[in-house]
């Protein structure tokens, strides 16, 4: 009932490449999720799929508005004539808003929409009660785990989401994610992802506890130094922590009055286009919400009650 397509697109973000889904819904009609990025020969792909299994695409479907999933929404549609799904508040072009929280009827295929903040605020996961399955774009992935970059994610909102799916689909089977190959076990790739987060927030706090600290500071100590190219995604998941922290009352923090050094300069706002070139870079830049330019260190600490 689902088929698998995945985009020619690897890179450090979308691992093997970006995850298109056909769902045959009866009828001989099919709906696609997540496009894909704009790439001509994806988007033959997914024509060709389904007419090898005799279907047409009647609907698109998108999980959220990221470059590696949605543009191809545009070509797809002129092709098939089927309207685009998206989250109300999606600022991709889209025909048809999705009814969050609430059953959508696709031919003879019922999916649950839910509403899935976190990653981005125009997220959406599908539920496909035939399949025990799960469509999760960039929330939970095949392999890996997600970046929650701030200001397009948070990660209160996400790790709500996370819980939620937790706690209302424990039916689910499979997940089928935005990368990676498909999850098996889907509670246990839930409850893995939960604590990983949980984890991750132990691991700043304690380090807080040892003395005052930057978000490089913080990258270098609990990341370590051997993967420097991931540390812009390591200081935009700690920024994401730190602001959560912060509004809560757990942490506060500090502007320093001096210029960041070459490395503190790299962590926090590396030049993506000189280094990957404008087309990977702007992938880049959406998952880690790169545009917010970080122009000034802060020094963060344990709120102490006085």
């Amino acid at each position: 009932m689902v088929t698998l397509v995945r985009a020619s697109n690897p890179s450090a973000m979308t691992l093997t490449g970006t995850n298109s889904y056909l769902v045959d819904c009866g009828r001989g009609e099919a709906l696609a999720i997540d496009p894909g990025p704009p790439i001509e020969r994806h988007v033959d792909a997914l024509i060709e799929t389904a007419r090898e299994k005799k279907l047409t695409i009647r609907a698109i479907a998108l999980t959220h508005g990221h470059p590696d999933h949605a543009p191809a929404a545009a070509t797809l549609r002129e092709r098939t004539g089927a309207p685009v799904y998206a989250h109300p508040s999606s600022a991709v072009p889209f025909d048809r808003p999705l009814a969050l929280d609430a059953d959508w009827q696709v031919a003879d295929r019922t999916l649950r929409v839910i509403d899935a903040p976190g990653h981005t605020f125009d997220h959406v996961v599908f539920y496909l009660p035939d399949e025990c399955a799960l469509f999760t774009g960039d929330v939970i992935l095949g392999e890996g785990t997600v970046v929650i970059a701030p200001p397009g994610g948070a990660m209160r909102p996400y790790q709500s989401t996370l819980q939620r799916l937790h706690d209302e689909f424990p039916h689910a089977r499979t997940i089928y994610g935005g990368h990676g190959e498909p999850v098996l076990d889907a509670q246990a790739k839930i409850i893995e992802y939960v604590e990983h987060r949980k984890m991750r927030e132990r691991e700043i706090v304690d380090a807080l506890e040892r003395g005052p600290k930057t978000i490089p500071d913080l990258v270098l100590e609990i990341y370590g130094d051997k993967r420097p190219v991931l540390w812009p995604a390591m200081a935009r998941q700690a920024l994401a922590h730190l602001m959560a922290l912060e509004s809560e009352g757990r942490v506060r923090s500090t502007r320093l009055d001096r210029t960041m050094n070459e490395q503190e300069s790299w962590i926090l706002n590396p030049p993506l286009r000189q280094i990957v070139g404008d087309e990977q870079a702007e992938v880049i830049e959406a998952e880690l919400g790169a545009m917010l330019h970080l122009e000034h260190l802060y020094l963060y600490e344990p709120a102490r009650l006085v």
